[in-house]
């Protein structure tokens, strides 16, 4: 690619898309001034000028081929905690004396991470990060390794951790925070005397600091311009950077993601899913991502239709000065589904048909709502309704959704933004807290992980739940996620809580495990899935539950119970 084609993968003016190989080339005929900067698995990323990209885009391109938002899974305040808080914590239980994830490469697509905090510092005042791919950061050279941003090798941060002012060499930052809390818990090593340590204490950790999402997406999707967004197509540029990485250097690699989107599909189709899926099948590969914050939010609701009825209300609270929102309709295959919306005022708005067609545009004084129904998508059988509300009337919305004749169940699923994209006072009426994991976390190849607290047992109360809308169970495992003692910047603690934090947990674990098998020899085509059988087989379970649960997935981790599923797995492969 020549500079300026590498330049729209940032420019504002360009659109980006995520298209298949079978419509590729017709997106490029009939877009001029279109490019494609990446080509993996059966999908690409183009880019054409961003004009082409107006309010039928849906209907034109297709819901899948429009990158999705994601948005961040941890919450965390202000309770911050130094040095000089002595307070005693206890470090995560270990896995074997001995394993510390040596040699294994951790992964973390998030908000950038502080190098100077002393929790990622060898013994000697080295680094443990192998490199930073900052994407917010414009350079004037053509970087080897990356197509947009800037890479920072562990050489430069070394040379940066010697200098009087390290940003004059390395001026990546972490701004927000929540990269260091992931990569800490995961990897950080003992310090402040002992109080804190992460799991992997000897991992090596490679980060990639996305940059914010376009505002032409996050204006398409409805998305309060403030809100913290990252977009698919940067998140897929990671993923891609960061297993050419760890082939490089030979190293296996798990890759954590803390960030979440709550509208793309609730089977693990969308192109970042089964990208990361067929990733995880790899051999020295494991994935792990967050189940989501959106139970209890009253951001899901699920419906049947049944014999003798015409139609199911659905009633949705719409809070004052909404900036707008997505709400997204999944009808289960093979029946088809209609809607009649109708304002709190009791008018009626318009019927969306279940026909595939064009978009429908309404408008009155400041509010637009673009509604699109289609029965046909890429890695999809399900009818979808995307409606899109700017700056919608507050007040009680309702939806009359009309089925076709069926002797089958008619049932369906809405679902809202993950809270992060939502005004206050957003909500349904009678909301429904399951099948709330988000994407990625629902691809049947990805370890999805949920939190708890330990020092009350209790699942995390905005915990998504499951199953995913084809009852495969999820999530997979849960780990600690509530009030958890983080590294964050300035070399400073904070107690940060929810399902990334779990998520970055279990990425420290499985760093342990890569270590076990990898590093040591003991098995050396550990992936995803067997890692997921470890985990899950040696999890504590409550004898009054049922498991797999769509809250619990598995059971709560458990390092000390995996020896007995390791000698398990030793002894068949000996025998064979």
């Amino acid at each position: 690619m020549t500079y300026s084609e590498r330049f729209k993968i940032i420019k504002e003016e360009y659109a980006d898309l995520i298209v298949n190989e079978i419509n590729r080339q017709d997106i490029l005929d009939s877009f001029p001034d279109s490019t494609i900067s990446l080509e993996v698995s059966d999908f690409s990323i183009v880019h054409i000028p961003v004009d082409n990209m107006t309010y039928d885009s849906i209907d034109r391109f297709g819901f899948n081929s429009i990158p999705s938002c994601f948005g961040l899974l941890t919450e965390y305040g202000h309770d911050r905690e130094t040095k000089e808080k002595k307070e005693r914590r206890q470090a995560p239980f270990r896995f074997n004396q001995g394993y510390t994830g040596k040699e294994v490469l951790i992964g973390f697509i998030d908000t950038g991470i502080d190098y100077q905090n002393q929790v990622f510092r060898n013994k000697d005042g080295t680094s443990r990060i192998i490199s930073i791919w900052d994407q917010t950061m414009v350079s004037s050279d053509k970087q080897k390794n990356i197509h947009y941003g800037v890479e920072y090798t562990n050489e430069q941060i070394n040379l940066a951790l010697e200098a009087a002012d390290p940003l004059s060499i390395v001026p990546s930052i972490d701004e927000i925070g929540h990269g260091t809390i992931m990569a800490g818990i995961a990897a950080g090593n003992e310090g402040f005397e002992n109080e804190f340590a992460g799991v992997a204490t000897e991992a090596s950790l490679a980060v990639v600091k996305l940059k914010p999402a376009k505002a032409y997406l996050k204006e398409f999707f409805a998305i309060p311009p403030e809100a913290i967004c990252f977009q698919e197509t940067d998140i897929i540029f990671a993923i891609y950077y960061l297993n050419k990485l760890a082939n490089h250097l030979n190293k296996p690699l798990i890759l954590c993601l803390g960030i979440g989107n709550s509208q793309s599909g609730y089977m693990g189709q969308r192109p970042i899913a089964v990208y990361l899926g067929a990733l995880s099948n790899s051999h020295k590969r494991g994935v792990v991502v967050a189940a989501g914050n959106q139970g209890n939010r009253g951001s899901h609701y699920y419906g049947e239709i049944t014999s003798g009825q015409t139609f199911h209300n659905v009633e949705l609270s719409v809070g004052e000065d909404t900036y707008g929102f997505t709400m997204l309709f999944w009808g289960t295959a093979p029946n088809w589904f209609w809607i009649d919306l109708y304002a709190p005022d009791g008018s009626y708005i318009f019927r969306i048909p279940y026909i595939s067609g064009n978009s429908l545009l309404y408008t009155q004084g400041d509010m637009t709502i673009i509604a699109d129904s289609r029965i046909k998508e890429i890695y999809s059988s399900e009818q979808y309704i995307a409606l899109r509300f700017m700056h919608p009337i507050p007040g009680k919305w309702k939806f009359f959704v009309y089925g076709g004749t069926s002797d089958l169940p008619m049932s369906f699923h809405i679902w809202l933004p993950i809270h992060n994209f939502l005004s206050e006072g957003t909500a349904f009426k009678h909301p429904n807290n399951y099948t709330t994991i988000v994407s990625p976390g629902n691809n049947n190849n990805l370890i999805c992980a949920s939190a708890y607290n330990p020092d009350d047992k209790l699942l995390y109360y905005y915990a998504s739940r499951g199953n995913a809308v084809n009852n495969y169970p999820k999530p997979d495992i849960t780990a600690p996620g509530v009030h958890s003692l983080s590294p964050f910047l300035n070399n400073t603690f904070l107690k940060a809580t929810g399902t990334s934090v779990s998520a970055a947990y279990v990425a420290g674990v499985m760093a342990l495990l890569m270590e076990w098998s990898i590093t040591g020899g003991n098995f050396p085509t550990m992936n995803t899935a067997l890692m997921k059988k470890i985990i899950t087989q040696s999890a504590s379970r409550n004898p009054e539950e049922d498991y797999p649960n769509p809250d619990w997935g598995y059971g709560i981790v458990n390092l000390n119970d995996m020896g007995k599923v390791i000698n398990s797995i030793i002894h068949v492969q000996e025998y064979l």
